[in-house]
């Protein structure tokens, strides 16, 4: 494996882990959320699970097929403060916040692995813009939800 490989895998292994962590995250707010008003939210963070899941799965091949180990859940760190649970269970907007910015985490990880790649690896290059595709639409839904439950209030 070359110097190239060791630093594309570092960062696939990133995005692997923040995929993973953002699973973990809409799956408790699909859950903990609770009102009228939150049943928009927490099925389209229910529909996204398996996408979301599915970007991680996409990751861990890759790791695995340029050499690398896909890591165990003691091996990846955590960092979404902004999607942690809400005392207030009503408090919508905050999940939405979290989400829009869960999603731009993504978007700058999936940034870096297309330059880290560009001209070295092209495969992963093609499969990090595909999951940044993903991304950039998932952050414009959420987007449009924060502009309508914001004028809502």
């Amino acid at each position: 494996m070359n110097d190239n490989n060791e630093d594309i895998i570092a960062e696939l292994k990133v995005a692997y882990a923040m995929e993973l962590e953002t699973v973990q995250n809409y799956i408790a707010a699909s859950i903990n959320l609770d009102g009228v008003r939150s049943e928009v939210i927490k099925k389209a963070l229910a529909a996204d699970i398996a996408e979301e899941l599915g970007h991680a799965q996409t990751l861990a091949a890759r790791i695995k097929t340029i050499g690398g180990t896909v890591p165990g859940s003691l091996s990846l760190a955590r960092g979404q403060q902004s999607l942690q649970p809400l005392d207030d269970t009503t408090d919508v907007v905050g999940v939405i916040k979290g989400v829009i910015e869960a999603e731009n985490g993504a978007i700058a990880q999936y940034n870096k692995i297309i330059r880290l790649s560009d001209g070295v690896d092209y495969v992963t290059q093609d499969m990090a813009i595909g999951l940044l595709a993903g991304e950039e639409q998932h952050r414009r839904e959420f987007i449009g939800f924060l502009k309508e439950y914001e004028n809502w209030a």
